[in-house]
């Protein structure tokens, strides 16, 4: 689609040339030799003078010490493979203030003796790339050969200047940051240093990792010792219970006994009492209990009980009655006591030194769980102290390279060459030249465009179905002059008549009134098409000479045809055929004439009705019953009946003649109808209610067309307009 769309762009454009190429040709000619004189005598000689710079990524020095790199370091900011920092130097050196600067040192001037303007100094001033390298050429164009290198010489000494000193602002502006920014870095490290200190103290952080270990390891020791322990529980409880059994006591018991069998003061008491129940007992065989005797014995006894039981309270701090055994205990007994008296010491022992480790156990392991948290911790502080000492490092190191990059007197750029007085101008003769027909060629152009813009008129068969949009019946060339055949002895004669399809019916534009014909046929495959009216938008587009030869076409195939000039404002019918017009159609409608009078043949199968003598309302004669009722006769009496009516501009009388008849039939002439009146007639017929067949363009200029059709060349002189080819 967008390759048909150019080249219809490029057809128009072509054919637009060749309407108006004389034209354009006589603005062209006298434009160029003005513009020329004019160019030659305003060119003056101008001489360029150029100059080299190199840029390096890094400058020298500082690759070889390895301070200020960064600073002096050509990277473009947005990393593309289109982007390059010469770009961005080469801007750098056409600024402003650059160029101000060069005016000012050289005290520039322009003709008039005032300074010269920054913008007529950027128009001589190229700056440049050379592809494939790390130099910018720079060139300057002036009529001074002189000034000219000494201007780029100036400008890059300048640039070099602002390049080392901006370089030093750099550094020195980095200096200062750094220089502020150390204290606070300063104190960053020892804050954090502070905490790490203070945690380590808070939790006897030592080494983490190594504790770790270490309470593993201790832990698996306590649980050693903790089942040691819990063995030698668990055996003196075995053996504690045998001996219990054996006793017959519990261990606290044991005890007790056991302490009152080694008190003396308990023993001598107990010794006393027995021997006084032994001599009580020995009394009672041979007394009566109330003897006095056996009364101070049993006395006695109490007494002896009394403070037996309060030597017993004083060593066990119990009551006898406690006591289920004897307080007094044989050897073995008292070896028992001993032994249980052993094994209890020895459990309860070996059960505190397994709580003692079990709770230490706990300790370690609670310890060993807050171990990763720990370890968590000192690593956040550790980095803390880290990342303050590696800020603190890095400042001091960059405060050294900046105070050495700020002593530093070299930049990126280094002069490859300097700029020398030209010898010879750099003005072609060939520019001139150039630009006059540059020149000569808008105004040329422009002149095409106006005169384009001015006219309205319909110019090509395209324009013609693209404004109407009516369907294209037929293409007339046009022809200023027809050549008769002859024979070999007469000649060749030239006429100027206008029934071409009679008089010429072997020319091309016959075989064009003959494709009209054939087209109309199909047009009323499915109805009969009788009568048509034809007519235009304006005058001299010539529809009489049209309805002339489509009615001679159609006769020529041996149909009855009748061609009525209803044109009763200009007609012109009976001068095309060459015969009287005293009695035609307005006699015929007011019925001063009869028909077989008025209609007159002009060749075999066709009559022609002239107009008449033209009335003073011809609107009203065409728009009667009577001249209803005649074309009715007509349709009834020939086959087909051809109406020449006056154009829409003039008159309605092909719309009132449209609605009798069976279409309308409008003839279109490029360079004569404009689009306006086109338009009007178009919108005319469709509000009318026309039964519009089509359009027929006559008068078709070959040069305005894309396409043309192939006529034989005996059929026209060399003066006249060739036809090649026509497309519908």
């Amino acid at each position: 689609m967008e390759n048909q769309e150019s080249t219809s762009l490029v057809d128009k454009s072509w054919y637009i040339i060749k309407r108006r190429g004389g034209m354009a040709l006589a603005v062209f000619a006298p434009s160029f030799l003005v513009s020329l004189m004019a160019f030659s005598y305003v060119q003056r000689p101008a001489y360029l003078a150029e100059a080299k710079l190199k840029f390096q990524r890094n400058n020298t020095t500082s690759t070889l010490t390895g301070v200020g790199t960064e600073l002096s370091k050509l990277e473009p900011l947005v990393q593309d493979n289109r982007t390059n920092p010469l770009n961005t130097e080469a801007e750098i050196v056409t600024s402003i203030p650059f160029v101000k600067k060069t005016i000012n040192r050289l005290n520039l001037k322009n003709t008039q003796g005032k300074t010269l303007k920054t913008k007529d100094f950027l128009k001589k001033l190229n700056v440049r790339e050379i592809k494939g390298t790390d130099v910018l050429k720079i060139s300057y164009q002036d009529t001074n050969p002189e000034t000219s290198a000494k201007i780029v010489n100036t400008l890059i000494e300048i640039y070099l200047e602002q390049n080392v000193s901006s370089l030093r602002a750099e550094a020195a502006a980095a200096r200062r940051f750094i220089e502020k920014q150390l204290p606070s870095a300063e104190l960053v490290v020892l804050r954090a240093e502070a905490e790490l200190a203070r945690f380590k103290e808070k939790y006897k952080v030592v080494n983490l990792q190594e504790e770790a270990t270490k309470s593993l390891e201790v832990i698996t020791e306590l649980q050693q010792q903790m089942n040691a322990a819990q063995s030698r529980v668990a055996d003196s409880e075995a053996q504690s219970q045998e001996i219990r059994k054996q006793l017959g006591m519990n261990p606290q018991q044991a005890v007790m006994i056991t302490s009152l069998s080694q008190t003396l003061g308990v023993q001598n008491i107990l010794q006393e009492i027995q021997q006084l129940e032994s001599q009580l007992a020995a009394r009672r065989t041979v007394l009566q209990d109330t003897h006095p005797q056996i009364i101070d014995l049993e006395e006695k006894i109490a007494s002896l009980n009394q403070l037996l039981q309060q030597r017993v309270n004083q060593v066990v701090g119990t009551n006898q009655s406690q006591l289920n055994q004897n307080i007094q205990l044989g050897a073995l007994k008292q070896q028992l006591s001993a032994r249980l008296l052993e094994l209890e010491s020895i459990r309860l022992g070996a059960a505190k030194q397994a709580t003692t480790l079990s709770n230490l156990q706990i300790a370690y392991k609670q310890r060993l769980n807050n171990l990763p948290r720990l370890e968590q911790q000192q690593r956040q502080l550790e980095r803390k102290v880290q990342a303050a000492q590696v800020t603190y490092s890095l400042l001091l190191q960059k405060l050294q390279e900046s105070r050495i990059a700020e002593n530093q007197n070299v930049g990126n750029a280094s002069i490859i060459s300097l700029a020398e007085s030209p010898e010879e101008p750099i003005n072609s003769p060939v520019i001139p030249y150039l630009s006059a027909s540059l020149l000569a060629f808008i105004l040329a152009l422009a002149t095409v465009y106006i005169l384009e813009a001015k006219d309205k008129s319909i110019k090509t068969i395209d324009e013609a179905r693209s404004l109407l949009g009516l369907t294209l019946l037929g293409i007339i060339p046009k022809v200023n002059k027809l050549r008769k055949y002859a024979d070999e002895n007469e000649g060749i004669e030239y006429y100027d008549q206008r029934i071409i399809i009679r008089d010429f019916p072997r020319s091309p534009i016959s075989e064009a009134y003959r494709m009209l014909r054939a087209n109309l046929r199909f047009m009323s495959a499915d109805k009969e098409l009788k009568v048509i009216v034809v007519t235009s938008s304006v005058p001299q587009e010539g529809k009489s000479t049209v309805a002339a030869n489509l009615a001679t076409a159609i006769a020529q195939k041996e149909h009855k045809v009748l061609l009525i000039d209803a044109d009763l404002h200009r007609p012109v019918q009976h001068k095309l055929w060459d015969i009287n017009n005293s009695q035609g159609l307005s006699n015929v409608i007011v019925e001063q004439a009869d028909t077989t009078i008025a209609i007159k043949p002009v060749m075999e199968h066709l009559d022609v009705l002239t107009s008449g003598v033209v009335p003073p309302n011809p609107a009203a004669l065409l728009d009667s019953r009577r001249m209803a009722t005649l074309i009715d006769n007509f349709a009834a009496s020939y086959n087909f009946v051809i109406i020449d009516t006056p154009a829409l501009n003039v008159a309605a009388d092909a719309a009132t003649l449209g609605q009798m008849a069976d279409g309308v039939l409008l003839v279109v002439r490029p360079g004569v109808v404009d689009s306006v009146n086109a338009a009007f007639a178009r919108d005319f017929l469709e509000k009318s209610g026309q039964n519009v067949l089509g359009q027929v363009v006559n008068g078709v200029v070959p040069q305005n067309e894309r396409y043309s059709y192939y006529f034989a060349e005996e059929d026209y002189p060399q003066e006249s307009i060739s036809m090649r080819k026509i497309k519908v």
